[in-house]
């Protein structure tokens, strides 16, 4: 008789609370602004008309860069940001990616645009691998172990002859006149970025994506409520190293060459985490703004003041007067507050 009553007061909670759920489904359809990418992704790919008019290979190279910025730093948003993790360790997956590729392309004549997503899978099965192992300690003693990692493959790399060693290993140059050279590399990272922000969105709404969402709250929690924290922190591992990894594959040939001191420097991946904390870790739009502050920042630092120690010091005292007022990154204090636009609104 008891469960007889309680029977429709149990269905009637279900269905107020799935009620409640399409209700705020529906308000986040209304206040996101997918037009906004979409019309920013379209301006992007028609930018490069502009050379038509005169050179402006400098600001075909400033997208580039940033472009290749945003697949790195969404790429790692999935394991730092969804998950929890901080790793400083993703460049060893962008050196696998670069020299993957470069290699191919330095002995077969194979390019690096046809290669990245073999070079990401690569570096996707060798983030799993390595998860593996580091991903059984948490906090500070992953940070250090990401940290070693980074360091052990720079050894390895310096002493591999195959690859060029220390010295580095020369690439070919295409054959593009130098007006339109820029342009296989730049639409590849363009459309690469476009990806990996799509995939991104698709993950952390997934249930994978739900369950790195709750480990990164309580790990112990999540574990308690059945959720095999152990494989989704693998799987997050890989996939940030997949995204890192392509990107390696199609940077190496636009630089023309490859070296350990340009792919395995810890500065490749802290730019990654700077990038996700000031736009604002675990969300979508975040890597995105914080890749094209970083890189305007630096440009902007660099023309005014010159590669030198000043630079260093106005970026860094922009980033942290800027995590003074906007503690959980741009967009994440933004929403936390009910002030981010519609425009940056991609969760």
């Amino acid at each position: 008789m008891a469960a007889t009553l309680q029977t429709p007061d149990t269905g009637a909670v279900l269905a107020a609370r799935k009620a409640h759920d399409e209700k705020l489904a529906k308000r986040a359809d209304q206040t996101r602004a997918i037009w906004f990418p979409v019309t920013v992704l379209a301006v992007l790919l028609a930018l490069p008309l502009l050379q038509f008019t005169g050179n402006y290979n400098y600001l075909l190279h400033l997208v580039l860069f940033t472009a290749s910025y945003v697949v790195m730093a969404a790429g790692w948003n999935i394991l730092g940001g969804f998950a929890g993790y901080v790793s400083l360790g993703h460049a060893v997956f962008f050196a696998i990616g670069g020299y993957f590729s470069g290699v191919l392309l330095a002995r077969f004549g194979i390019s690096t645009l046809l290669t990245a997503p073999l070079a990401g899978l690569l570096a996707a099965v060798c983030g799993y691998l390595i998860g593996q192992i580091t991903l059984k300690v948490r906090g500070p003693s992953f940070i250090i172990s990401s940290i070693a990692l980074l360091m052990i493959a720079r050894i390895l790399f310096d002493h591999w002859t195959f690859i060029g060693g220390a010295n580095g290993l020369a690439l070919p140059i295409n054959d593009l006149p130098v007006l339109w050279a820029k342009l296989p590399y730049y639409y590849a990272f363009i459309f690469m970025a476009a990806f990996t922000v799509w995939a991104t969105y698709r993950i952390k709404h997934s249930k994978l994506g739900l369950g790195l969402r709750a480990l990164s709250k309580d790990e112990i929690k999540a574990e308690s409520a059945g959720i095999d924290t152990r494989f989704y922190k693998v799987v997050a591992f890989a996939l940030s190293a997949f995204f890192v990894g392509m990107a390696g594959a199609v940077w190496g040939e636009y630089l023309t060459y490859l070296r350990p001191n340009i792919f395995l420097i810890i500065l490749v991946s802290a730019n990654l985490v700077l990038m996700c904390i000031l736009g604002g870790k675990g969300t979508i739009a975040g890597p995105v703004v914080g890749a094209v502050l970083i890189v305007g920042i630096n440009e902007l630092f660099v023309a005014t003041m010159g590669a030198s120690e000043l630079n260093l010091f106005g970026t860094g005292l922009v980033m942290a007067v800027a995590l003074m007022f906007f503690p959980l990154g741009v967009v994440g204090t933004l929403a936390r507050k009910g002030k981010l636009p519609r425009i940056l609104n991609w969760d």
